[in-house]
């Protein structure tokens, strides 16, 4: 008589049927986590993410191939900086970590720079352990050069590469992230400052995981180290960035995913996602999944074409932004807004309902006036009532 199936088993076999037959899990990258982490009200990410669904082959399937993606230019660009940041055994690196994160250390001299080759990504995983380990209990400015570090996510391992780790005199972990994008007088485009925060706390989170099998624990910095080309240059700069806000969304974002089942258990029966069925058939599982489509997610998910098309087609506000979103209160599509400001639906104690009618009044009083006056100038008018100059 065979065994029962453990919900472990059960769940792992519920998201291969989701693939579809003989479909092969897509691994979670730190990209794609830190995505999770941006939009965490979404549950088609956390699902066909969770299901390791090729979001990418998937919306090509479904008619809105995605735009997302670094260009081969940007790629080749990226990689050039980053050798230049580690040239020298990565000397100038370190010298921006001691510079920016620990001034009162000790100026690294001469850095080490461990072998961190082994076979596959556990080997790999195994053998930067092993560095991190032998790095603390030296005490020596190391430098670990696109480290392979294991995340736990959902019962099963995210094998994840960092830029690169930096351990201190002292014992203490950093994460370094290179990115190609420049500082400006000292500051660089928000919200790819941002993107590379939440990039970087998975990175803490799993360096975390290790840390922790050690004895005593070494300290895993929540201050990163974030290098960019300076001004219009290839020379490199730094700055120090906090990810702890960013390292607890993560971390939230990720319990939920163990919540995965919950949202399958909602799917109608015999509910899949593979490429390989009919536009329509996977058009029709892709919306029973809810999602949380917001104007961001176009810089972060591969399905964000499909989702933007049809968030616009039911009229959803969250097509228009979060922050407006978060105004509008209950009011969830555009009807319910214009209907809300001409009076006919919604609550008139609601602030978000008395916003609207006063901008309503405001917006009608000023077409008034225009068409007033454009009528004793003898002006035409549009469709609105306003005035058009020439």
């Amino acid at each position: 008589m065979p065994l029962p199936r453990t919900r472990g088993t059960a769940l792992r076999q519920r998201l291969a049927d989701l693939r579809g037959p003989a479909v092969p899990p897509k691994a979670l990258d730190a990209r794609a986590l830190a995505a999770l982490a941006a939009n965490p009200g979404c549950d088609r990410r956390a699902l066909l993410d969770g299901a390791g669904v090729d979001k990418a082959k998937l919306a090509g399937a479904l008619g809105s191939p995605s735009g997302f993606g670094m260009s081969q230019f940007a790629f080749m660009r990226g990689n050039a900086f980053e050798a230049r940041v580690k040239a020298d055994g990565g000397a100038e690196l370190l010298r921006l970590v001691h510079e920016k994160l620990d001034p009162g250390a000790e100026p690294p001299a001469a850095g080490v720079v461990p072998d961190l080759s082994a076979v596959g990504p556990e080997g790999r995983a195994a053998r930067t352990a092993l560095a991190l380990r032998e790095a603390t209990a030296a005490a020596t400015w190391t430098l670990l050069d696109h480290p392979m570090l294991a995340l736990d996510v959902a019962g099963s391992p995210a094998f994840l590469e960092p830029d690169a780790v930096v351990v201190h005199p002292d014992g203490g972990w950093t994460v370094v992230e290179i990115k190609s994008f420049p500082m400006l007088d000292g500051s660089a485009d928000p919200a790819k400052v941002g993107a590379a925060a939440r990039q970087s706390a998975v990175y803490v989170l799993a360096l975390e995981q290790v840390a922790a099998h050690l004895d005593p624990v070494p300290e895993v910095r929540h201050r990163v180290l974030l290098v960019c080309p300076k001004d219009f240059s290839n020379l490199p700069t730094a700055s120090a960035v906090d990810v702890r806000k960013q390292r607890a969304v993560t971390r939230r974002q990720l319990a939920r995913l163990t919540r995965v089942e919950d949202i399958a258990a909602a799917l109608p029966e015999g509910t899949c996602f593979s490429p390989d069925l009919p536009a329509a058939d996977l058009t029709t599982a892709v919306e029973s999944v809810p999602a949380t489509y917001a104007p961001e997610c176009l810089s972060a998910c591969e399905l964000a074409f499909h989702c933007r098309d049809h968030s616009r087609a039911e009229g959803a506000v969250t097509s228009l932004g979060r922050s407006l979103r978060a105004e509008l209160g209950g009011l969830t599509t555009v009807g319910d807004v214009l209907a809300a400001a001409h009076g006919e639906t919604g609550d008139p104690d609601d602030p978000a309902v008395a916003a609207l009618r006063r901008a309503a009044r405001l917006r009608a009083e000023a077409l008034g006036a225009q068409a007033a006056r454009a009528e004793a100038l003898a002006l035409p008018l549009d469709r609105e009532g306003a005035a058009v100059c020439h």
